[in-house]
């Protein structure tokens, strides 16, 4: 991946409207929404998930429901 696009997985868990997240960046929409689905289902307070675009760089993937951290890209010297 050339550019720092990704997605990242968010939830609502107030009516707020409000939605939250963390720093998990997903190479794919649909596994960051697989990830907030996950979330969703093990937290009591979600009422609704999403995933958004984000401009920062890909550092999970999610496979089979396991979160797997990349190694970050070292330039080389």
């Amino acid at each position: 991946m050339t550019d720092n696009k990704s997605w990242a997985p968010q939830v609502q868990t107030d009516n707020t409207g409000n939605w939250y997240g963390n720093a998990l960046r997903f190479g794919t929409r649909q596994e960051a929404e697989d990830n907030a689905r996950d979330l969703a289902a093990r937290w009591f307070a979600v009422s609704a998930w999403r995933a958004i675009e984000t401009d920062d760089p890909v550092n999970y993937t999610y496979i089979a429901g396991h979160l797997i951290a990349l190694e970050p890209m070292i330039p080389n010297l």
